[in-house]
């Protein structure tokens, strides 16, 4: 049962132990109900691609309103103006940390009924795989016996 998480981690064993190279942030009702989860859920992130770690966030949460890609954006790039910035925007975002402090993004727009994209997942600076969630869903509505029309 995964409902209560909304944190997936990648992690790669290398010498001296596992160490973390990805996540997948699902984000929650909880993570948007007020100001200092969503600051702490920016933070998070922000630390995930301060430190090299390739980030997928997925916000299908339409009963709270905000946007956690645009603060997440405002935290690490005040003077920087995105296009996916409105607070009731569904969306998926990849971020890959770059050297010398720079992040580069792929947002998407996801509407209901249509299918999800298909993002990279960064492993490394140069280094992705391609997270292909229309097909993850699908997959689990036929292994939980969902209907899907």
């Amino acid at each position: 049962d995964f409902s209560e998480i909304d944190t997936f981690e990648v992690q790669v064993r290398q010498e001296g132990g596992l160490k973390v190279v990805a996540a997948i942030e699902l984000v929650s009702p909880a993570n948007k109900d007020r100001p200092t989860h969503r600051q702490a859920f920016v933070i998070k992130c922000a630390s995930y691609l301060q430190q090299g770690i390739g980030v997928i966030i997925v916000d299908v949460v339409t009963e709270r309103s905000g946007n956690l890609h645009a603060e997440l954006i405002e935290e690490l790039a005040p003077a920087v103006t995105i296009e996916l910035n409105d607070d009731d925007a569904l969306y998926a975002v990849a971020y890959r940390s770059q050297p010398a402090y720079q992040v580069e993004a792929w947002p998407e727009r996801l509407a209901l009924g249509q299918s999800l994209p298909t993002l990279p997942l960064w492993l490394s600076d140069i280094l992705a795989v391609p997270v292909e969630f229309e097909r993850s869903y699908l997959a689990a509505c036929k292994a939980l016996r969902i209907r899907v029309s």
